[in-house]
Parts: C-alpha cells; structure tokens; sequence
C-alpha cells in the first residue's frame, strides 16, 4: 500500500539522518525561509507531534530504560500512527506542507538496518500504522557518524538512548539509509558535511521545486 500524498493539497517532507547529521537545524532554517516567502508549513517531529506521541518519545530516548527491539519498533509505529493521524494527514488536507523531522524510513534504517529486524514485516506493520502515506520528498542528511557524534560532543548534552549504541549500531545505520536513497526516487542526499548555507541552498531548492509540481497538479 503505497499514497505519496495522493489527493491532498499540501507537500510531505522528512528530513533524515543519522545522530548529529543536523536535521533539527536544517529544518529550522528551512522553515524560516519557507514562512518568509509566504509558504505555509507544518513542523512535526518523530518519534513525537501529539501528547501521546510525545509521552512514547520519553520512553523511547530514555538513557536508563532497556527496550527490547521488538517492543522499540512497536513503540516508534504506534507514535507515528498518532502523528499521521492527527497532525499530519489533516494539515496535508488543508493544504499545508509538513515537515517532518524522521519518518518510516528511520524505522527502516534504525530497525532493520542497526537491529536487524526482518524487513518485510517491518515494511508491513509500518504501512498499517501510516496508512501507505509516503513522503513526496525526503532529505538525506548524509555524515559519517564519527562525525555527527563529535558534534554532539562539542554541544556538551547528554546522550539518549539511541545515541548510546555502539558506533557499529549507527555505521549500520548510515548503510541502510545509502541503500534506501539508491532505490527511492524521492530521495534527496545532501553532505551534511558541507557549509550550513549551501546545503540550505539546495535543499530549499528542491522542496521549492516538490511544491511548485504539486500546486501545478492542483491547478490542473
């Protein structure tokens, strides 16, 4: 079941990374820049966006819980069923573009990639929980995570529980995010190592470039 926001008036866009990648920031800076053009847009978050989807995040990042991978990705999908459902699926039908940081391919990366869960019951379970809605663009903030790990040094906050894994974990990570970018056309890789303006550059280029087709596909 696949719905790359099919009939609705407003764009999907996620923004995916690995720890440290910068995804907050870029999104912020994104936004900024979309809300001065005149542009409405929605940011949400993953795991996150409504109460009860926020409540599951603290569990899920909680540095002194231990979750089983099981039970992690049970946690991640019934968040998102929350978020598609109340804030993000609506906002699309008003037609205001959302931006979402994280989304089913960071389950796909995180879960099948760095835990190693079977993919086709992954894939399965989480189209139950979205619906079959599918980003109309997803960014790729790419890092090595040696790299983005450094930068959350530098920032002198706590990790959570994900960045708390073995570098491994997110090697494996970063792997499965490369190979998902390499089969999905709506993908849009970005080096994250570059100078912030210039990836902002190109990424408000191609989210301007996913608005400007779906607002000729509604005046069609």
């Amino acid at each position: 079941m696949k719905d790359i926001s099919a009939g609705f008036r407003g764009s999907f866009i996620t923004f995916e990374g690995v720890e440290g990648a910068g995804k907050s920031t870029r999104c912020r800076e994104l936004i900024s820049s979309l809300e001065r053009s005149g542009i409405s847009v929605l940011h949400t978050r993953e795991p996150g966006g409504p109460p009860a989807s926020e409540r599951i995040r603290s569990l899920l990042l909680d540095p002194e819980l231990s979750i089983s991978p099981l039970t992690e990705l049970m946690l991640y999908l019934a968040s998102r069923a929350s978020n598609v459902n109340l804030v993000i699926r609506p906002a699309l039908e008003s037609g205001t573009n959302v931006i979402c940081e994280r989304y089913s391919d960071a389950t796909f990366a995180y879960q099948i990639g760095g835990r190693g869960l079977p993919e086709k019951p992954v894939r399965d379970a989480d189209s139950l929980a979205t619906g079959g809605l599918v980003p109309d663009l997803t960014i790729l903030l790419d890092l090595d995570p040696e790299e983005g790990f450094a930068r959350l040094q530098r920032q002198g906050r706590e990790k959570d529980r994900i960045e708390l894994e073995e570098i491994s974990f997110h090697r494996r990570v970063r792997h499965m995010y490369l190979e998902l970018a390499k089969k999905e056309a709506r993908y849009f890789v970005v080096d994250a190592s570059r100078e912030a303006d210039i990836q902002d550059r190109l990424i408000k280029e191609s989210v301007m470039s996913i608005i400007s087709d779906k607002n000729n596909e509604g005046d069609r």
